[in-house]
């Protein structure tokens, strides 16, 4: 019976749109900045489908169609973008500037510290993209003889940090400008950033959004000459 519910494709939608909901749940519950519905939900994820015994590939049947849906809803932050686009006319050259800055940052800081502890090259490759989006960190890596699987999960690492901690840190940094923290999401954790970016003012959201594809640029060009 289990086996034959697990080979549904509503079986991997359903678990993931009841984990993401409890997930929800448990942020509203607790308000705890840590209880983001996104971990909570993958890690409920992984729980079920251990405890159950289903292979993953019996899950992704239902979860490639949440998958699916990444591109149009992608294609809708252009829209932020396109209502912002005076604010992106005014602050042209400081958001080049910032996206420019906050790739260099994020590559030469993961190399300095792989080299500093001692780390193989293919981790480093691995590691290096990991503020980038999915299918550009996953390009970059792999053209550098990293791990594709590594590089998948360091971007979510990334996102993840970022779409719980950007408050938090443009808090503590003082950062008040709305562009300055779009921006710096963004740069530093894609599109999961960019989720909590939209939260925290529609400026935010269309800056964010706007460095994730010029950051990939960058990074792409910046990663061909090491």
């Amino acid at each position: 019976m289990l086996e034959m519910i697990a080979s549904s494709p509503l079986f991997g939608l359903c678990l993931t749109i009841f984990a993401f909901l409890a997930g929800r749940w448990v942020q509203g519950k607790t308000g705890w900045m840590l209880a983001h519905p996104l971990p909570i939900a993958t890690l409920l994820c992984i729980a079920a489908l251990v405890l159950l015994g289903i292979p993953y590939e019996q899950y992704a049947k239902g979860g490639d169609i949440i998958n699916m849906m990444l591109g149009p809803v992608t294609a809708l932050l252009a829209l932020g973008i396109y209502n912002q686009r005076q604010v992106l006319g005014r602050y042209f050259v400081p958001v080049l500037l910032g996206c420019t800055v906050g790739s260099l940052s994020s590559i030469f800081s993961v190399l300095g510290l792989c080299r500093a502890f001692g780390l193989d090259a293919a981790l480093a490759a691995s590691l290096m993209p990991k503020s980038c989006t999915t299918p550009i960190a996953i390009s970059i890596a792999e053209s550098k003889g990293g791990i594709a699987a590594i590089a998948a999960a360091a971007v979510f690492f990334a996102g993840n940090t970022g779409a719980i901690c950007a408050p938090l840190f443009a808090r503590w940094l003082r950062v008040q400008n709305p562009v300055a923290q779009g921006v710096a999401t963004g740069a530093c954790s894609h599109a999961l950033g960019t989720s909590k970016a939209r939260e925290m003012g529609e400026i935010q959201g269309a800056m964010s959004s706007i460095a994730i594809g010029v950051c990939g640029l960058i990074s792409v060009v910046i990663t061909l000459f090491l």
